[in-house]
């Protein structure tokens, strides 16, 4: 299979949406954290789904170049498998996750991992 720009846009990295605070302008933020230590790109946007496309913009002029460069294309890593966890929390903890998640434009699972993968990793 040939590795041009549709290959990599049709790939599925993960995008990460956060909610920036009030005070540093109230907007979102998207960003793709495979490309974290290679090339710097991201999208905003007043809502999610503005945030979102401004990255894929970015991401196609990113990979436009790198692709003309020669430059190594990371792809997502398809070998997590997802595992069904049971956990018990207090209440009071599920609605702080549930309502920070919302916040981020995440479900309670990505919210949890991505807070995993930044302690741990």
């Amino acid at each position: 299979m040939k590795k041009d720009l549709n290959y990599y846009l049709n790939l599925p990295y993960d995008i990460l949406i956060k909610k920036i605070p009030q005070e540093e302008g109230g907007s979102y933020s998207a960003f793709m954290p495979d490309f974290k230590e290679i090339a710097f790109f991201y999208g905003d946007g007043d809502t999610p789904q503005e945030a979102l496309k401004d990255l894929r913009e970015a991401f196609e002029a990113t990979l436009e170049s790198m692709i003309n460069r020669g430059v190594f294309i990371p792809e997502p890593n398809q070998t997590d498998k997802t595992v069904r966890l049971n956990i018990t929390l207090p209440q009071r903890i599920v609605n702080i996750i549930d309502a920070k998640a919302k916040e981020m434009c995440l479900n309670r699972s990505a919210l949890i991992a991505d807070l995993a993968r930044k302690a741990f990793m």
